[in-house]
């Protein structure tokens, strides 16, 4: 299953997210919210909730949030 990750530049956790992905040899894109235009209201509508910070971190299509939790499922 591949992880999606919505980041920006210079967010630290997108970065970290990033990084314990490659570490576990996961299989990961990485969409630049910035420079495809995508807002956090985008997100938002493609996840069914509410979305506040950067990364948001999918499994598939399965929401599993931000980098904490990213942690926690690994």
């Amino acid at each position: 299953m591949t992880y999606t990750i919505y980041g920006r530049p210079g967010c630290g956790y997108c970065s970290m997210a990033r990084q314990l992905l490659e570490i576990n040899s996961l299989p990961f894109k990485y969409i630049d919210i910035w420079a495809e235009g995508i807002s956090k209201q985008d997100l938002a509508e493609k996840i069914g909730q509410p979305v506040y910070t950067v990364p948001l971190i999918l499994k598939g299509e399965e929401v599993i949030g931000g980098f904490s939790e990213l942690q926690l499922t690994l």
